[in-house]
């Protein structure tokens, strides 16, 4: 079987949640014996064509150059080459740039797309690019032969709204327990004693609240705040208005076991994001053992089932902290994060599932 992933910028991640994704799922499929292929990024770090197994195919993308249209430009040439390559099965992450471009799918393979989050409610964006993505999700909907839900929410949402089923398969995490707390010496905290955040700095994850909660509590340790702060306005002026001893702006990290260090040693973990479905920086928090306080919505509390905090605003975060975490509260629902991880959101029964679904979908044809 061969199969095309599209809709991401690359493997090995070097970016985010689709990445990291694809990264597992290209490479488990081939374990199984499986043909992956998976499109990269022209300006990717990664630059050969092969990568454990999986093929890589190397598009151009002038999204350095122009902005986001330039993820419109990568997606249609990532398309226009899937024509040539004789995929059975093409499986697209998300659905934005495929509204336009989904005539110029190639007609033979079998059109799976993952629906992700509801991007049109994100209030980053305009009231006309918010109705450009509410497009997109009713195009993937009428023009794919399978839909992928990554949370039951998000399931449950496609249902109601569209009458149209789709099929659960989640993310995974794997647990982490290598902990070091020597690792943190390049940081200057000490184990339970300062919060993180780890994001994408746009304002629908809620940075500014989760600063702004620290900062209302009156607390006494630092916020380590975790993402790429230059490239954007917002980045940018988060930076520039709370960067302190006590909101500390560290920048991009992409060690996985460095930050999983940091998750397991902070007295809190925030999760601010709050549009898509099963997210993954929320599974990684669960997986380093974590004290988790999410932001207050169906898709978090789907994923941790009531085992951590949530907040809908800043005054909430303040109380949170000046509550004081015990530790028979971490201990309890850290210890029911991980089963959770074991039992529904586990990378070898994710990719058991696509394995098994894959197949299916073969064989009917």
């Amino acid at each position: 079987m061969k199969i095309g992933i599209l809709g991401c910028r690359g493997i090995p991640n070097h970016y985010g949640g689709f990445e990291e994704f694809a990264e597992q799922l290209s490479k488990g499929l081939v374990e199984r014996g499986m043909e992956v292929w998976v499109y990269n990024s022209h300006k990717h770090p990664y630059q050969k064509a092969v990568w454990n197994g999986v093929r890589i195919i190397h598009c151009y993308d002038p999204e350095h150059k122009i902005g986001t249209a330039g993820q419109f430009v990568y997606d249609f040439n990532c398309i226009v080459d899937s024509r040539k390559r004789n995929f059975d099965i093409i499986y697209q992450l998300g659905n934005t740039s495929s509204s336009i471009w989904h005539r110029l799918l190639p007609a033979k393979p079998y059109r799976v797309s993952n629906m992700d989050g509801m991007e049109w409610i994100r209030t980053k964006y305009s009231n006309s690019v918010r109705k450009f993505l509410k497009y997109a999700e009713q195009t993937a909907v009428k023009s794919n032969d399978l839909l992928i839900a990554d949370s039951e929410a998000i399931q449950d949402y496609v249902l109601k709204t569209y009458n149209r089923a789709s099929v659960f398969i989640p993310y995974g995490a794997e647990v982490f327990t290598a902990f070091d707390e020597r690792k943190l010496g390049g940081f200057n905290v000490a184990a339970d004693k300062y919060f993180l955040l780890i994001s994408r700095l746009q304002p629908d994850n809620h940075v500014e609240e989760i600063i702004n909660g620290v900062l209302l509590s009156k607390t006494n340790l630092p916020l380590l705040v975790i993402g790429n702060y230059s490239s954007s306005k917002f980045g940018n002026y988060l930076y520039r208005t709370y960067n302190s001893e006590q909101i500390r702006f560290l920048g991009s990290v992409f060690d996985k076991e460095l930050l999983n260090q940091l998750r397991y040693y902070s007295k809190l973990y925030f999760h601010g994001h709050s549009s898509g479905g099963t997210n993954p920086s929320l599974l990684e928090a669960m997986a380093a053992s974590a004290m988790i306080c999410a932001h207050d919505n169906v898709f978090n509390r789907a994923v941790l089932n009531g085992n951590g905090f949530f907040f809908c605003d800043e005054k909430e975060i303040a109380e949170i902290i000046q509550g004081n975490v015990d530790d028979n509260t971490k201990t309890y629902c850290v210890e029911k994060n991980i089963e959770r991880l074991d039992t529904i959101y586990n990378w070898k029964k994710v990719i058991d599932a696509y394995y098994e679904l894959f197949t299916k979908v073969k064989n009917s044809r």
